[in-house]
Order: C-alpha cells, then sequence, then structure tokens
C-alpha cells in the first residue's frame, strides 16, 4: 500500500494587498449579495466573474423550498455568462458571503458542485480561473478550480 496526500495552495491576502481589478471584483461579488433571494437561510451568496473581454458577470443565490432546485451564486453567474457570451472563457470569479452578523469573517468555499462547474469551464475553454474568496479577515487567491476539487471527475476520466 502506498500513503498519499493531496496539498493545496493558496494565498491568503488582506483586502487593501489586491490589486485594483481584483478588489473591483470582490466589491462586485459584495454588490451580488442583495440580489440573494434566500428566506430559509438567510446566507446571502454572491458572485462575480470576469470575462476575457473584462465583463463582470454577477449571480446570486436563489433558494427554495424544494432545495434540490436551489441555485447557488457560483454557478448562477456561470450560467449567466455562458448562456450570454459562450463565446467568452471565464479568467476570474470573486465569492462572497454574509449572515445576518454582516460579511463572514473567513472566506466561504464554493460546494461540490459548483467547484465541478468551475473545473468543467476551465476545461471547456482550457484557461484556468483564478478564484477569489472574500471574507472580512482575509481574501483566499486560488490558482484554479483543481485546486478546489482534486482527484476531481473530469473530461479525461471518460474516455
Amino acid at each position: 500500500m502506498e500513503h498519499l496526500t493531496i496539498r493545496i495552495e493558496y494565498d491568503a491576502l488582506r483586502y487593501d494587498e489586491l490589486p485594483d481589478d481584483v478588489r473591483l471584483l470582490v466589491d462586485k461579488a459584495k454588490e451580488a449579495t442583495d440580489n440573494s433571494y434566500s428566506p430559509y437561510s438567510h446566507f446571502r451568496v454572491g458572485a462575480a466573474l470576469r470575462l476575457e473581454d473584462g465583463t463582470i458577470v454577477k449571480g446570486a443565490n436563489q433558494e427554495n423550498a424544494a432545495f434540490p432546485v436551489t441555485m447557488c451564486a457560483e454557478r448562477s453567474a456561470i450560467f449567466n455568462a455562458q448562456s450570454n457570451r459562450p463565446d467568452l472563457a471565464i479568467t476570474q470569479i470573486a465569492i462572497a458571503a454574509r449572515n445576518s452578523d454582516g460579511f463572514v469573517k473567513d472566506p466561504v468555499t464554493p460546494c461540490g458542485v459548483c467547484r465541478q462547474a468551475l473545473l468543467e469551464m476551465e476545461q471547456r475553454y482550457n484557461r484556468r480561473i483564478s478564484i477569489y474568496l472574500y471574507g472580512e479577515k482575509a481574501v483566499y487567491a486560488v490558482k484554479g478550480a483543481e485546486a478546489l476539487l482534486p482527484l476531481s471527475f473530469a473530461d479525461g476520466s471518460m474516455r
């Protein structure tokens, strides 16, 4: 038997350390939390992604009493972009969340389904997506969806 370990690398930055373009994207993700429909969890999540031409697309979580019908903020933004601009790759995404106390202190990460959707977008366009996870204490910068989804089920898995 061989014992293996998976580790991911990411940067933890202060908001004021972010480049201007990333700070704008994070601000748009924070704004997108205002568009959340979350009457059950009261957990408002916003996502903002940047397309390769610079266009920013926002998404917010949308809940439903039948929870499988719920849509996460990340997929909301991804599907919006893919429906309207399928010719453009996603280059960056920022995610922010808040509860009744305000924005979360520690960054939240995408759920597994959203991680898979991000991975599929990287594969579709053969381009890594920079991921920024906002928290009041730090912003995590992750270099691609594969870092968030090791041992992933990908296109190559079906061949």
